[in-house]
């Protein structure tokens, strides 16, 4: 399993803490996999952007109107976090419902 986010996010600590088998992919440092950010944008869509990151607010808003995928490509930081790939299931957040789902 695969935890795509930010090592120096503190709720990707908390998915790693609760899951150490988890492996981090930091995609400020490693970027995203093409093939799983689509895959992720088909199942969430708009949600899968953070637009309440502080790199949102520093946009302008000719570069929020760009498509969600080629913003998170420019700036991987404007994804939600964290986002875990199980290889069968994708889920987004660490919430009660994504912890439930992955047997905690």
């Amino acid at each position: 399993m695969k935890l795509y986010g930010l090592k120096n996010c503190d709720t990707c600590r908390k998915a790693l803490k609760a899951l150490p088998a988890l492996e981090l992919v930091d995609v400020r440092a490693d970027g995203m996999p093409k093939d799983v950010l689509e895959r992720a944008f088909q199942q969430f869509e708009e949600a899968l952007l953070n637009t309440r990151s502080t790199t949102w607010r520093g946009l302008s808003d000719k570069d929020r109107e760009g498509a969600p995928l080629d913003l998170i490509a420019a700036h991987p930081a404007l994804m939600k976090r964290p986002l875990i790939d199980t290889g069968d299931a994708l889920y987004l957040g660490w919430t009660k419902d994504t912890q439930a789902a992955l047997g905690l």
